[in-house]
């Protein structure tokens, strides 16, 4: 059984586009999500146990969230190149999408993680346990895909 961690938080305009990223990695999977008023907030971790799972799991939260659209972080090298944890991101996307119906985007996520380790490195250490890198992670795919949407 897949296992999932989140704070049930509940959009407050129900006009708006609900928009969630997505974290892969090879052992948690983060959630974060927005309803289009700029405000993003992590949705969720959930532990890796098998693909299938997994992925029910993502699309399980995805849908109480309501979220219409989907970014998942796609984790290319410094030079541009895809590697495994790359391919394995994209084969996620391509999966999620087949299964939810959503539309799903990848989003370059480079150098997330260690965002997401910093910020949390800055706060005080009982609310560092509250928060999982992965979901923080997730927040930052959302909001640069956000601001380069923006453009």
């Amino acid at each position: 059984m897949t296992k999932s961690t989140y704070e049930m938080v509940s959009p407050s305009n129900d006009n708006c586009v609900i928009v969630a990223a997505v974290d892969y990695g090879r052992k948690w999977i983060g959630i974060a999500a927005t309803a289009g008023h700029g405000v993003v907030f992590p949705a969720g971790v959930i532990e890796q146990h098998s693909r299938r799972h997994s992925l029910e799991a993502v699309r399980q939260r995805l849908a109480e969230l309501g979220a219409e659209r989907v970014i998942v972080g796609w984790p290319i090298n410094m030079d541009g190149s895809a590697g495994t944890q790359a391919v394995a991101a994209e084969k996620f996307a391509d999966e999620l999408r087949q299964m939810s119906g959503l539309a799903v985007d990848m989003f370059d996520e480079r150098l997330t993680s260690y965002e997401a380790s910093e910020r949390l490195s800055a706060l005080p250490r009982h609310h560092r346990r509250s928060q999982r890198v992965d979901a923080v992670a997730a927040c930052i795919i959302l909001e640069s895909w956000l601001q380069n949407s923006k453009r």
